[in-house]
């Protein structure tokens, strides 16, 4: 069976905003470095995250995050995976937005393939 495919190529991402890289050292979002870990959209940066750990994050934490109305948050951990409580995974459930978990390299890949398919999503990237 031969199915014909459709293709669609475009110039003009929609993301305004890249993940170019991720070192042990800064994320670089555009032409932009970022020594500590960093809350954004597709559109914005939100700003430095603290430096909360993960383990004690709770819903509170991602308010800010919340008001951009994401479908999908995605939680990069550093250089390896750190999973964050179960309380905080039901929370978001309960908001009706997902919560993904990985770590920050793959959560990068992630945010600007699902960023450049016009998704809702976020990301806080730990590094």
């Amino acid at each position: 069976m031969v199915r014909d495919a459709v293709v669609k190529f475009t110039r003009e991402l929609f993301a305004k905003l890249v993940i170019r890289s991720v070192s042990d050292t800064a994320i670089r979002i555009n032409d932009e470095e970022y020594s500590n870990s960093v809350a954004l959209t597709p559109k914005d940066i939100l700003g430095d995250w603290p430096s909360t750990p993960i383990a004690a994050l709770t819903i509170a934490d991602f308010a800010e995050i919340f008001e951009a109305k994401p479908e999908i948050v995605l939680l990069g951990t550093g250089s390896s995976n750190v999973f964050p409580p179960r309380e905080l995974t039901f929370a978001f459930a309960r908001n009706g937005v997902g919560l993904e978990v990985m770590d920050t390299a793959a959560a990068a890949r992630t945010f600007n393939v699902l960023a450049n398919e016009s998704r809702r999503v976020a990301a806080v990237l730990y590094l």
